[in-house]
């Protein structure tokens, strides 16, 4: 059996604590370029506010919220959104998997992703919908999973530092 140097879980309340913690894993992400809706320069602040709008989705239920831990706190996140349309209640939305940039490399993307999908059956979700950067690391990780792509639209958004990108979006029955 393989050990990790991190443990998954799921948070059903997020501390202050741990808002601080998710705080400086998004400034982390997009300091490195990942364009996950913000821009450069990301204060601890708006990270702050964001991470709060996501601990009051996870409290009502809207959200679910996933970390990863090692030794040094919180190095990796994803989240589902499980609150859907009424005649889309078999789906969730993938979104803001965040791997810190101390922890890349080592398999915890591709853990986080599969135990997002473990959550989704969970909560009675059969299918995921997911979009990434055109021809980034995660949209490579994604297909490799078998994530199924359904396309391209190019120009879709502003990467952290500036300059578009495209966004592919994904799939996948569970």
């Amino acid at each position: 059996m393989t050990t990790h140097p991190w443990s998954i879980k799921r948070l059903d309340a997020v501390s202050a604590s741990q808002l601080e913690a998710l705080a400086a894993l998004l400034v982390d992400c997009v300091e490195r370029g990942a364009s996950v809706s913000f821009m450069l320069p990301l204060t601890r602040d708006r990270a702050l506010a964001f991470w709060q709008r996501v601990a009051q989705g996870v409290a009502s239920g809207e959200r679910a919220l996933l970390v990863a831990e090692d030794e040094h706190g919180i190095c990796g996140t994803v989240q589902l959104i499980l609150d859907q349309p009424e005649n889309q209640p078999h789906r969730a939305d993938l979104a803001k998997m965040l791997v810190h940039s101390r922890a890349r490399r080592r398999g915890l993307g591709e853990a986080l992703m599969r135990a997002a999908e473990a959550t989704a059956r969970d909560c009675g979700k059969t299918l995921l919908v997911l979009d990434a950067v055109t021809g980034g690391h995660a949209a490579r990780l994604y297909e490799r999973l078998g994530w199924v792509r359904v396309g391209d639209v190019p120009g879709f958004a502003l990467f952290p530092q500036g300059g578009l990108c495209g966004t592919t979006y994904y799939y996948r029955n569970i």
